[in-house]
């Protein structure tokens, strides 16, 4: 007889003889643990009707969009003067020039400024300085006094009064090395 007709023979046999149990033990247990077990679903939410939304804000103003508040009876008569000949330190703002000294020549004080550039400019009173219409209106042996014209929330103009302090001395070497 040929080998592997035999082997295939035995193991039909053997096949056959293990389904024939019915595996009653295993069955039994599946049985009793599935006792008592159901599965859990939440309800479904609630469904609320829908509620139209109208908008009544259209008559109100628009909070991006410019406006002008109704100025006081008599206004400001404050304005710059727009004709006047821009001068040197009127390009910069106020915060970046420098304080770095006085000179006294005869009866008049003059105020040396420094700019980010390096450049040093001699301001007396009466001279403009900073990017708000700033008039020099004292210069004091540790600091310019400025009188700027700047806009308020109405687009009037108002006076505000600035200080340019003397930059210190350690501050200056600092830069130089």
């Amino acid at each position: 007889m040929n080998p592997r007709l035999t082997a295939c023979g035995i193991a039909a046999i053997l096949v056959a003889a293990c389904g024939g149990e019915s595996h009653q033990d295993l069955r039994a247990w599946m049985q009793e643990q599935g006792k008592g077990v159901r599965g859990k679903l939440d309800p479904l939410p609630q469904v609320r009707p829908y509620e139209p939304f109208t908008y009544n804000a259209f008559d109100l103003a628009d909070p991006f969009k410019p406006r002008k508040i109704e100025p006081l009876k008599g206004g400001s008569k404050l304005a710059p003067d727009l004709n006047r000949r821009k001068e040197p330190l009127e390009s910069y703002p106020l915060e970046s020039l420098q304080m770095v000294g006085t000179l006294q020549r005869g009866k008049n004080t003059y105020a040396l400024v420094r700019t980010t550039e390096k450049d040093v400019y001699q301001v007396k009173v009466g001279n403009y300085m900073g990017q708000n219409f700033g008039v020099i209106i004292n210069i004091g042996d540790g600091d310019i006094r400025l009188k700027e014209l700047v806009q308020d929330g109405a687009g009037d103009w108002t006076e505000r009064t600035s200080t340019l302090q003397l930059a210190e001395a350690d501050t200056r070497q600092e830069r130089r090395r």
